[in-house]
């Protein structure tokens, strides 16, 4: 399965997804990388790998739905069966949703529905939760808000900070995000409003406990 990977940062899960996809076991092909950011490390490591790259900025557009319509062509031209938000800090709108229908996945900081938004590591230590992870859910119009493919739960350890907690989650979307384009591309999900398992072992691999 072609997929289109969105990054604005150091493109960590981009890292993890290349490198599942080296070892077999993700089922897929990066065939480009989009940021909204021209220094973003992550077209450095797309480049280093022969990935096609391109950046779509968005203060070269008049407005947000401009912008947002320029990436869902840019991301289109690249046919991709599949859209990645991996670290990708800006929320897609109606071109993109409308264009890619079913076919956006995003990794999150925390078990939604508990810490929506930029910060889900700081939150959880702000809340005092005992519990935290990360989410790999479909993107809708809402922040967050998509219907929840795969979860891991990290606990949060008696002194821990954003940075700490942060790293740990982080970990564990390296090895839950891969596993997840893995089963959609091996149709083992299929994507839609309501989306669906193939077997309990793959409804099982979407659940991860980490320590």
């Amino acid at each position: 399965m072609k997929i289109a990977v969105l990054a604005s940062g150091r493109g960590s899960n981009l890292r993890a997804i290349v490198e599942a996809i080296d070892r077999g076991a993700c089922a897929a092909e990066v065939v480009a990388v989009v940021s909204d950011k021209a220094d973003a490390a992550a077209l450095d490591f797309a480049n280093e790998r022969g990935i096609a790259t391109a950046v779509v900025l968005p203060k070269a557009y008049a407005d947000r739905p401009a912008w947002d319509a320029a990436l869902a062509e840019t991301v289109a031209s690249y046919s991709p069966g599949l859209v990645v938000l991996a670290g990708f800090m800006r929320i897609v709108g109606a071109s993109m949703i409308a264009r890619f229908a079913h076919r956006i996945v995003n990794v999150h900081p925390a078990l939604l529905p508990s810490f929506p938004g930029a910060h889900g590591a700081r939150d959880a230590i702000a809340k005092g939760v005992r519990i935290s992870g990360c989410t790999v859910h479909l993107v809708d119009a809402g922040v967050d808000t998509g219907p929840i493919l795969a979860q891991a739960a990290v606990p949060v350890l008696p002194g821990d900070d954003e940075g700490s907690l942060q790293s740990r989650i982080q970990r564990c979307e390296h090895a839950l995000l891969p596993r997840v384009i893995d089963l959609i591309a091996r149709g083992e999900i299929t994507l839609g409003d309501r989306p669906t398992f193939a077997s309990e072992a793959a409804a099982a691999a979407t659940v991860m406990l980490a320590g």
